[in-house]
């Protein structure tokens, strides 16, 4: 059996490493978090089994919301666990910004919703992430109870072609 190699073949991944803040609104006019579930009084149930969540998040390079918008954060959420102890993350980063503009990153699985820090898998990506694959972590650094509105730190470090 004869094997050919090209020169994609011996090109070694890129390892990119960002951070990354997500602007989640879970309440008001200006959500960016809405239960599809649905419910008639508008709150949100997080820790009921079976809620499926869509968000819209914006995301920003720095922790302030006037920060420049990067990236959107596009996707669903489902409570997965019946004690409400974790949701199943399917989230796609879609760049905006001039860098990475097109560009995507898939991410999936199981988020620990209680947990400080939250790990999940990228399984792809597309544009100049092609062929990605890495981890997230998500960790809550700021939540304001009157606002419904938190900031969530993403640390991407994935590798790709």
């Amino acid at each position: 059996m004869a094997f050919t190699y090209s020169m994609a073949d011996l090109i070694q991944p890129k390892e990119t490493k960002m951070t990354l803040y997500f602007q989640d609104y879970s309440g008001g006019p200006n959500a960016t978090v809405v239960e599809i579930t649905g419910q008639p009084d508008g709150l949100l149930r997080f820790t009921k089994f079976g809620a499926m969540f869509c968000t819209d998040d914006p995301i920003t390079e720095g922790f302030d919301e006037s920060s420049p918008q990067i990236a959107r954060a596009q996707g669903l959420y489902v409570t997965s666990a019946l004690d409400g102890s974790n949701t199943h993350v399917l989230i796609s980063i879609v760049f905006t910004n001039e860098e990475y503009k097109g560009s995507t990153l898939e991410t999936q699985g199981t988020s620990a919703q209680f947990e400080q820090v939250r790990e999940v898998a990228v399984v792809g990506g597309t544009g100049k992430f092609r062929l990605a694959r890495g981890y997230v972590t998500f960790e809550t650094i700021h939540y304001d109870h009157t606002l419904h509105y938190a900031v969530i730190q993403c640390n991407v470090t994935v590798l790709h072609y």
